[in-house]
């Protein structure tokens, strides 16, 4: 059977990415890269500093504090450019994996974050994952692609005002 507690000890590398288990001190960097406020055009809020992405980063590099269920996240690094360009992170709860992805504004539109998207989704959709699922908002049309890439197929259910998209995993 697959554990899923043990992906985020694991590196997962693609093509041109390596996505690396978050750490507390991907903080610094990950500040930058989130800054540009148009990051928050559906999801609302205003960048982090530093100091509140290393604490967040705490918390979440400690683990849920429900048992039956694991937080996985990865920053993604562009090979290439030697840099952190961006998050991509899973919930899994029982049979279900809930996977968000965020790309920093300077790396928008390379297809950087369909790679590390659809290689999350690829690496969740076995047993025990039966589902994977992304809320994207409806005029969020990159996301949307990203979703598509990955597999994901939108559903007529709606939370909090956006679009659930599912993909089933393979028998």
């Amino acid at each position: 059977m697959h554990d899923v507690t043990t992906l985020p000890a694991q590196a997962v590398r693609t093509g041109r990415l390596d996505l690396l288990p978050l750490r507390v001190e991907h903080a610094e960097e990950m500040a930058a890269v989130l800054s540009d406020p148009a990051l928050h055009t559906f999801t609302g809020g205003t960048p982090d500093t530093a100091a509140d992405l290393r604490a967040r980063y705490r918390r979440v590099t400690a683990g849920s504090p429900d048992p039956a269920v694991s937080w996985l996240n990865w920053v993604i690094r562009l090979r290439a450019e030697s840099c952190l360009t961006g998050y991509v992170q899973a919930t899994v709860t029982g049979p279900v994996a809930e996977i968000a992805w965020v790309v920093g504004t300077p790396w928008q539109g390379r297809g950087i974050a369909t790679e590390a998207a659809r290689a999350v989704a690829d690496r969740l959709a076995r047993p025990p994952v039966h589902t994977l699922v992304a809320h994207i908002h409806p005029g969020h049309h990159a996301s949307a692609a990203v979703a598509t890439a990955a597999g994901l197929h939108p559903t007529d259910t709606r939370q909090d005002g956006e679009i659930r998209w599912t993909r089933p995993a393979p028998v």
